[in-house]
């Protein structure tokens, strides 16, 4: 495809995004099937302009002086991208697939002196800017800015299969780097959003299992687990089973680790992953199969939660989702949380830990969620989440000290882009009192 077609192809996806409210990948293959002529290599492109649009969308909009998809198109183009003034006029110019030439108005906004950090906003949805000043007080501006840019590509190097040296030797191809923050990661950095992601997938480490993709906060939040070497493990909302996997690392194929989620369809990925990275202490308790037994209850070492929530946290991967994230739809999830603790909290023994753990930055998603639930639940307490994520083995001393700034109040921690370069995600630790 020529460059004023791809121009006018991410024009015609974000129009459809705003006027179907779909998440951005679903507009992106709806369009790939009406259009197959476009290349996987037109099809990145494509998406990495919807995406940069999307993470910038209230910044690129003051820039031009209008928020309709061809302004916020042109605009990340130019503002973004840095594609020169008059080769944008001539891609968007170009008949017959161009989406026509700039007009006076849109030329002076583009050749404006400002830079798009000049006219920059916030970037975030105006009623979700008091729970993130909440959240992060004096820190927010740095904050927001961080979530408008671009995520790099994490993987958990799986100690199961085979030592980190030698895992990182495999990944020169993908020019995968060691993280200073945790034994067991590794980093690619950020690709140019006009190509395809680096394909890890399909490189010959990652099909035996030797590195899974994982963001790194995601990595640092399992580590709160603790030392769980031949432990008693409840991973209660396993999912796809990234963090399953990675508890399972942490615990070296020993003692017994339980992987439920109320959604079986969800859980459908596990059976595979667990078998490629070597996962042999893992046992699926499916819900149509009864679930978690109950007489398992008391009987925990450990229980992680990892639950449902806004998201709010990947907002550099999935920018989309913070334009379709509603108040109704949050106040399901907190509702979901509340029940989701307290049916968790019955299987962890006296003496053990219940891990709580999302992948959003609000309060109230967090905080406020624990606080109701201590409120109920007497026989449970907070924890520092700091010394167990040392216990585990896998965070270095430069990880400690990069992790301190990223402790709360009340000694839980809150990763973000801007403190730690992570996702955004919570995770405290709760001892049920002997």
């Amino acid at each position: 495809m020529r460059e004023s077609g791809k121009l006018t192809a991410a024009m015609e996806i974000l129009k459809d995004f705003t006027s179907r409210r779909v998440p951005i990948k679903t507009a992106i293959a709806d369009w790939g099937r009406q259009n197959r002529y476009a290349g996987a290599k037109d099809r990145a492109w494509i998406a990495g302009l919807c995406l940069d649009a999307l993470r910038r969308r209230p910044s690129l909009a003051a820039q031009m002086f209008d928020d309709s998809p061809r302004a916020l198109v042109l605009g990340a183009l130019h503002f973004i991208w840095n594609t020169p003034l008059d080769t944008l006029g001539e891609w968007a110019g170009e008949e017959p697939h161009g989406p026509g030439s700039l007009t006076e108005e849109e030329q002076s906004h583009l050749a404006s002196n400002n830079t798009l950090e000049k006219a920059a906003q916030s970037d975030m949805p105006d009623w979700v800017m008091p729970m993130l000043v909440r959240a992060f007080g004096d820190e927010v501006k740095a904050e927001a800015r961080a979530f408008g840019h671009r995520a790099s590509v994490d993987l958990r190097l799986n100690t199961l299969k085979s030592q980190p040296e030698k895992t990182l030797s495999a990944l020169k191809s993908v020019k995968a780097r060691s993280v200073p923050i945790l034994r067991t990661a590794a980093q690619i950095k950020a690709p140019d959003p006009a190509k395809k992601a680096p394909a890890v997938t399909v490189i010959p480490a990652f099909n035996k299992g030797w590195v899974e993709v994982q963001d790194l906060g995601s990595q640092i939040v399992t580590a709160a687990a603790g030392d769980i070497k031949g432990a008693q493990v409840l991973d209660y909302c396993a999912g796809g089973g990234g963090k399953t996997l990675a508890l399972s690392a942490l615990m070296n194929n020993t003692g017994q680790l339980y992987a439920y989620d109320r959604d079986a369809r969800r859980l459908k990925p596990l059976y595979h992953r667990a078998k490629r990275a070597g996962v042999r202490n893992v046992q699926i308790c499916n819900p149509v199969d009864g679930g978690v037994p109950n007489d398992m209850e008391g009987k925990m070492d450990v229980v992680f939660v990892d639950a449902p929530c806004t998201g709010s946290g990947t907002w550099r991967r999935h920018p989309d989702t913070k334009w379709r994230l509603t108040a109704q739809q949050l106040d399901r999830r907190l509702s979901e949380q509340d029940t989701v603790l307290t049916e968790a909290a019955p299987f962890v023994r006296p003496g053990g830990h219940l891990v709580y753990v999302t992948c959003s930055v609000f309060m109230e998603e967090n905080e406020d969620r624990l606080a109701l639930f201590l409120d109920t639940h007497k026989n449970f307490r907070l924890c520092p989440a700091l010394p167990m994520m040392e216990k585990s083995g896998i965070v270095t001393e430069a990880g400690m000290a990069a992790l301190r700034p990223c402790v709360t109040n009340e000694g839980s921690l809150r990763l973000s882009p801007a403190r730690i370069g992570t996702d955004g995600f919570f995770v405290a630790v709760l001892e049920r009192r002997a």
